[in-house]
């Protein structure tokens, strides 16, 4: 699992321990710890995005679903993995083809939107 996927699941865990009160502020804490404060790993969009999205559906377990971002693209890759993940949960173990049939064989990379879906599902955390 890359320092994506430990954030996602550490800030999960921060929600539960009542140390952070919502997604957003369970992210901010989880990747100051993992990257360090203001740096570009702790910045970077779309894995937070992926994050929050999720959290937006209702299924990360522990956190209400809510408003918590606007990034729709972000999002929709997310419900997208999802579905594809709960109809065949052996592309858990294929995060390239994962990525590929989330997005419909458009060639684009990722930028760890799947580290963060992966290490969700990966440690019981999504609810199906």
């Amino acid at each position: 699992m890359n320092k994506y996927g430990q954030a996602a699941i550490k800030a999960v865990d921060l929600i539960e321990s009542k140390h952070a009160n919502t997604p957003e502020a369970a992210w901010e804490m989880a990747t100051i710890e993992i990257f360090g404060e203001g740096t570009s790993g702790q910045s970077k969009g779309c894995p937070r995005s992926t994050f929050l999205a999720l959290c937006e559906t209702g299924k990360v377990k522990g956190i209400k679903s809510g408003v918590y971002i606007s990034a729709k693209e972000n999002k929709e890759y997310a419900v997208k993995a999802l579905k594809l993940l709960v109809d065949n949960p052996s592309l858990s173990n294929d995060k390239k083809t994962l990525w590929n049939e989330t997005k419909g064989g458009i060639k684009k990379s990722h930028n760890s939107q799947m580290d963060v879906v992966l290490a969700l599902w990966n440690e019981g955390f999504i609810i199906i």
